[in-house]
């Protein structure tokens, strides 16, 4: 089950991986980080499915209804043909936003009188048991979760556990968890589809893309904003666990998490959007986090509820993606000590001080928390920590921790001058300290660059972000040396790892897609656009049809790997995209 051959559902509440056989592989209801309903992305003989297709099998071709979150699996059966369209609800109703815990399934005849399967198969979360089923007279109850979850359908019910039928009519499937479906089903999920299409179509024509690379941008922002968790504002990194880095590896990870690095990075391309409600909602999840730690000693990574009690073992009786174990739930990185996150969360809060449009949402105890988070940063600056990746060995002072933590004293200091004076001196000390701190402990002259650890030697592309954080002024010689050293060092068959040294699992073995995008963002704000454009036209060249991205891809076979989607790597295809692009004045 290749990751390029799969699409993404959801509706800010709940998503859905559809492969291109039809098949429903990857469902938690009723969040993100709930136990799933359906995982045959884990286990494909025991994790449960509901698939739709052809009599006979094989993939259909997967495409996205235009500027939607709605997918279209087509098959094609030479002389009859039909489609599956796939959606989760998403509208305004009422004044606010209608997203429940429910899964639309539309099958369409195009032509002829196709042959066609239904096979619905749930299963009890990590148990992996079947749950025992009550029939109704159009729908089936499955029995045994926390909350009722139904299937309610006008296709026949003797049908639903993979008996072919022929397809004669639009026929409609709709999997509910909680409140069940009563109205009558065709004309509710034209209604759900026309709505639902209207929503994301708007959602689009308001958001702001570059003049160049616009349907990777497009496709990117509305896979960013599936990883929303609308409900408290957290962004989950991932909607999958346990996908590995690459074959053989062992690093699986559950990443249906909040890490609050990520989170950052994920505003910054909603503001680049031009959307500012994420961060509106982001900013009482974090504030709601603060609320609870009062010494503001932060976990870097939370559940969608705010809590941290993600403790990770290993469910051994799955077989794991393509046979890759273990599975993993619960993340240890929530034990981590990474102090980058400080600055990164003075980052994400500094717009509502910088921005006149956010003066609204400006109040004591906001600022109090800029305060507070600065001051911290730059407490633990130089102090050693598992760092931006995370790493399971023996842990050293991170030369991006301290940038990020120079980048909050500087954002604070800039807030001081306007909201308080009596601050700004000791900010601007701070920063031209730390500043000071990482030219001379993190500059290796003999490698030419920047590198991760004070004194030592290793290359790391995290150090690329200072280009963008205007760390140097873009025509700094150190910053150029870096990009370059960077790009050398780091190389992957075109692509790019993250460091290139043992992490306590071995050497990586594949490319970090997001490196990638933070070396051309780092090259065209240096002014070497062209260079930039270059290679990101290639990287595009190289996307999936649904133009989705997971965390990791192995160029030599042209395969992606990590969990999947990742907000990261489609976070960095939009920074990359609009620095890299001309302006819309330039082409217009």
């Amino acid at each position: 089950m290749r990751l390029e051959r799969i699409g993404l559902v959801g509706n800010c509440q709940s998503a859905a991986l559809v492969d291109d056989e039809g098949a429903v592989a990857w469902l938690c209801f009723p969040r993100f980080d709930s136990e799933p309903v359906f995982a045959r992305l884990l286990d494909d003989a025991a994790g449960g499915e509901f698939a739709i297709g052809p009599e006979d099998g094989g993939p259909g071709r997967q495409t996205y209804l235009e500027n939607t979150n709605v997918l279209a699996t087509e098959f094609d059966l030479g002389d009859s043909a039909f489609r599956v369209l796939d959606f989760l609800p998403r509208f305004e109703l009422h004044g606010r936003a209608f997203h429940p815990s429910q899964l639309v399934r539309i099958i369409e005849p195009l032509r002829g009188t196709p042959r066609v399967r239904v096979r619905c198969a749930p299963v009890l979360g990590w148990s992996r048991r079947a749950p025992d089923q009550t029939h109704g007279s159009n729908h089936v109850r499955y029995l045994g979760y926390p909350s009722q979850l139904r299937l309610t359908t006008d296709v026949p019910l003797a049908y639903l556990d993979g008996l072919p039928f022929t397809l004669t009519r639009r026929t409609h499937l709709v999997l509910t968890w909680g409140a069940p479906v009563e109205e009558p089903l065709q004309p509710l999920c034209d209604q759900f589809l026309d709505a639902t299409c209207r929503y994301w179509r708007t959602w689009v024509k308001e958001s702001q893309i570059p003049a160049l690379y616009q349907r990777q941008v497009i496709r990117s922002a509305l896979a960013l904003k599936l990883h929303c968790y609308e409900d408290t504002g957290a962004i989950v990194a991932a909607t999958t666990t346990s996908i590995p880095e690459a074959p053989a590896s062992g690093r699986t990870w559950d990443y249906r998490y909040c890490w609050l690095r990520d989170a950052f990075y994920s505003l910054g391309a909603f503001r680049l959007l031009g959307h500012f409600e994420e961060r509106e909602k982001f900013v009482h999840f974090l504030l709601d986090v603060v609320g609870g730690r009062p010494s503001l000693e932060l976990p870097p990574l939370y559940r969608v509820d705010g809590r941290s009690d993600l403790d990770e073992h290993t469910l051994d009786a799955w077989r794991g993606y393509e046979g890759e174990r273990p599975v993993r739930i619960g993340n240890g990185a929530a034990r981590h000590v990474q102090n980058d996150v400080y600055g990164e969360m003075v980052l994400a809060l500094a717009p509502i001080y910088a921005d006149e449009r956010f003066s609204a949402e400006r109040s004591p105890n906001v600022l109090a928390l800029l305060e507070r988070l600065a001051r911290r940063g730059i407490d633990l600056a130089g102090a050693p920590d598992a760092g931006i990746w995370e790493v399971r060995t023996e842990w050293q002072p991170q030369s991006f921790t301290t940038l990020m933590s120079w980048a909050g004293a500087d954002r604070m200091a800039g807030i001081a001058t306007r909201h308080a004076p009596a601050l700004e001196t000791h900010f601007r000390a701070a920063a031209a300290r730390l500043h000071a701190e990482i030219c001379e402990r993190a500059w290796n002259p003999r490698l030419g660059s920047f590198v991760g650890t004070y004194g030592g030697d290793d290359l790391d592309a995290s150090l690329l972000q200072a280009v963008p954080l205007r760390f140097l002024p873009p025509a700094d010689a150190r910053m150029s040396s870096t990009i370059d050293a960077l790009r050398r060092g780091l190389d992957l068959d075109g692509w790019m790892r993250r460091y290139a040294k043992d992490d306590g699992f071995g050497m990586p073995q594949v490319a970090f897609v997001l490196c990638k995008f933070w070396l051309i963002e780092a090259l065209a704000r240096s002014g070497r656009v062209e260079e930039a454009r270059g290679l990101l036209d290639r990287v595009c060249g190289e996307l999936p049809p649904l133009g989705l991205i997971a965390e990791d891809y192995a160029p030599s076979s042209k395969r992606m790997w990590g969990n999947f989607p990742q907000a990261y790597s489609h976070v960095g295809l939009i920074h990359a995209a609009f620095a890299a692009s001309p302006g819309w004045s330039e082409v217009l």
